[in-house]
């Protein structure tokens, strides 16, 4: 199974830390929080994976190189101008292949990824959703019965890491264009499954988020 890591936001929230570096490369526990991902798709099993890239990409690539440092073989996607969760995972899709892939959000840390088997037939996606967060209270989907759906009793916040069909981007167009439109239409049709993780997951957005990872990784090595 392949993986994709977004890579291509700009990090406006993180700044003044991304003003001269790109946030996939911020450092957290000695090593960027970009590896952390490299690390754990390899520990996973995955061999190949596609990393989209605009804001600063030259500095990502240069760091990261083809992925031979971490036995892996990565696959760049660049945009001129980040297109969105929706629009990058589209554009990276020949990269891809037609087989269901891992996607994780670069922006975030969590010690757990899902694998190909959870994606069921039929079924266009495989959700991790996790407890909100402070700064994100009313959540995302709601979960029941291991199917995800747009409402609910209790809503879930979505942790940017799940399995996509490739089919579930069918009929949309290049350009810049949100995932989570996509996904609701998917279950509106119930074709998207999904877990609950009640483990260590980071929304790693801000300076103070950063740091407070930086912390509990330390303590806990």
């Amino acid at each position: 199974m392949k993986a994709m890591i977004l890579a291509a936001g700009l990090g406006k929230r993180m700044r003044p830390l991304t003003d001269n570096c790109p946030k996939p490369l911020l450092p957290v526990a000695g090593k960027p929080l970009i590896v952390h991902h490299l690390e754990r798709l390899q520990r996973a099993g995955v061999e190949e994976v596609v990393i989209n890239v605009s804001y600063r990409a030259e500095q990502i690539i240069a760091a990261l190189g083809d992925g031979t440092a971490y036995q892996l073989r990565i696959h760049w996607s660049h945009e001129a101008a980040p297109l969105e969760t929706g629009g990058g995972i589209y554009r990276a899709l020949p990269l891809l292949g037609a087989a269901p892939f891992l996607l994780v959000n670069g922006d975030v840390w969590c010690d757990y990824l899902p694998t190909s088997t959870m994606l069921q037939k039929n079924d266009l996606a495989h959700l991790i959703l996790v407890d909100n967060p402070e700064h994100h209270p009313n959540g995302d989907f709601s979960l029941m019965d291991n199917r995800v759906t747009a409402h609910g009793p209790q809503l879930l916040t979505f942790a940017g890491i799940s399995l996509l069909h490739p089919e579930l981007l069918a009929g949309s167009s290049p350009g810049a264009f949100a995932l989570a439109p996509l996904l609701k239409q998917a279950m509106a049709e119930d074709r998207v499954s999904g877990e609950y993780f009640s483990g260590q997951w980071v929304d790693v957005g801000t300076p103070e988020r950063l740091a407070a990872l930086e912390r509990h990784l330390l303590k806990h090595r």
